[in-house]
């Protein structure tokens, strides 16, 4: 009787209502107990977002692509660590594959050691099985993605509610200028070592930040060929890094390779310009909003997913 109520109670969650129940084996086991259909009906970012746990069944591996996936044996980042604190705990999201976490860990430890880094504070690497999330990231759905802030880490361990409270300060005054009041030489070490690392596959960074990182660079400057300008990433950087070894069902990301070698030229100047920022068209007034589209469902992930979430 509770199997069943637990199925019925799936098919119409409320956003609390799955955080709650997905803390329970008796959910992955209602869960289980559906047909395959009824399960691939269910919205994915409800499934995935009520998940508290990781899966402890399954090897470590990426399914599916950065924005379209999920994640099986993920591994929790330390929320406290020698050189960072994670943010926003609220929001469980400091799980990742193994290789993810061990990348964050060693980019802040070398950052304190040998970039004039106090320490790092991490926001958002993926939820315990990752998959789309209830707010926010498209992509971070396979265990792969991770958000550093551009804000040092303070001489103290930060309490529960500073993190949530604390916002990161912009490091540029708009889409075109950087602020020097607050960037450093110690942000272009510190995104010169991440981008510099061998399973590194991308680096996203605001546009006047990768204009700044261009005249910065000396020397070898083939590690700028992963740092490429995007919309929103004005007080953090997203570290991306390859499919891991025994992730079958992974799909990279296609290497990197700008014109000039270095996304300093063609590339850059287009996120410099207006193209990507001024709307094709203008918005028509009195046009009726558009209807929002439909949750992304568990049909629309690889079938691997649904293992995943009904999973102990």
């Amino acid at each position: 009787m509770l199997r069943s109520l637990l199925v019925a109670a799936m098919l119409c969650l409320t956003l609390p209502a799955a955080a709650a129940l997905a803390q329970s084996e008796e959910d992955a086991a209602a869960l289980a107990a559906m047909s395959d259909k009824s399960l691939s009906k269910l919205p994915a970012k409800k499934v995935f977002g009520g998940q508290k746990l990781p899966t402890r069944s399954m090897k470590a591996r990426a399914i599916g692509s950065y924005a379209k996936g999920c994640m099986a044996g993920g591994k929790a980042l330390a929320v406290d660590g020698p050189a960072w604190q994670v943010m926003r705990l609220s929001r469980n999201r400091n799980w990742g594959h193994p290789k993810l976490v061990a990348l964050v860990e060693r980019l802040a430890i070398e950052a304190k050691e040998k970039d004039g880094w106090n320490g790092l504070l991490v926001g958002d690497l993926a939820q315990p099985r990752g998959g789309p999330m209830l707010s926010g990231h498209a992509s971070h759905q396979v265990g792969l993605d991770a958000d550093v802030w551009l804000t040092p880490m303070p001489n103290r361990t930060l309490t529960r509610r500073e993190r949530e409270d604390i916002s990161a300060k912009l490091v540029v005054k708009d889409r075109q200028t950087m602020d020097y009041k607050v960037w450093t030489e110690a942000h272009a070490r510190l995104l010169k070592r991440a981008a510099s690392y061998d399973e590194v596959a991308r680096l996203f960074v605001h546009p006047p930040i990768k204009a700044e990182l261009c005249k910065w660079a000396t020397g070898d400057r083939a590690w700028l060929g992963k740092v490429r300008p995007y919309y929103g990433h004005n007080y953090h950087f997203h570290i991306r890094i390859n499919c891991p070894a025994g992730s079958t069902t992974c799909k990279n990301q296609a290497p990197a390779r700008p014109k000039d070698g270095t996304g300093c030229g063609e590339e850059l100047a287009y996120w410099m310009g207006d193209v990507p920022w001024v709307p094709k068209k203008k918005p028509d007034p009195n046009a009726k909003p558009p209807k929002p589209a439909p949750p992304l469902t568990l049909a629309a992930l690889p079938a691997e997913c649904r293992a995943v979430v009904t999973a102990e």
